[in-house]
């Protein structure tokens, strides 16, 4: 299956929860992840996250904690530029309809530890399919982001058998889903 259709399948799938069930499992996948960050992200650190979209898990419960918390600006030549927030703060929906911070937030460096990675499928080897505009395969592949945790966060319905893979795509260190974490690959 090619990666268009695997992501329309996928994408149908994640649509088709009912709003109970999105949360339920938002829910859970967010008291994995707590978890694990409270074990091994210090407060205070910069954690890298994402607004939902298109029924990506919502990690808003998780935003409160003690960390800084920074999201993604989509820029021109599908580079992504990050910027601190926190609760309160206004967010603006750009071309593609994702909340974004305002353009005059704090910019992070790429020193931040952890990234969150939202999800349209994903393999056992942490190989993660995206929407297919290669905003993250930029970002993963820069040598300013080789040293942060990369996290890959979806539910276990974006489980595949094998997500084809260009030469390009790299795995992901871990993956959380609602089960909790399902890849460990550091």
């Amino acid at each position: 299956m090619v990666k268009a259709e695997l992501r329309q399948n996928l994408l149908r799938s994640r649509m088709a929860l009912s709003p109970e069930l999105y949360q339920e499992y938002s829910d859970r996948l967010c008291g994995h992840l707590q978890k694990f960050l409270l074990a091994h992200v210090l407060p205070g650190q910069t954690i890298l996250a994402y607004q939902p979209h298109r029924q990506e898990p919502d990690l808003s419960q998780l935003f409160h904690s003690s960390y800084q918390w920074g999201f993604p600006r989509c820029l021109p030549h599908r580079q992504l530029a990050w910027h601190l927030w926190q609760p309160g703060e206004p967010l603006l929906h750009n071309f593609y309809g994702l909340a974004e911070p305002l353009a005059t937030a704090n910019l992070i460096s790429p020193d931040a530890a952890t990234l969150l990675i939202p999800m349209v499928g994903f393999d056992i080897k942490g190989y993660r399919l995206g929407y297919g505009g290669g905003y993250f395969d930029r970002l993963l592949a820069s040598s300013e982001w080789q040293h942060a945790l990369k996290i890959g966060i979806a539910f276990d319905s974006a489980l595949v058998p094998k997500i084809p893979i260009d030469p390009w795509d790299l795995p992901l260190h871990r993956i959380f889903t609602e089960s909790g974490m399902v890849v460990n690959l550091v």
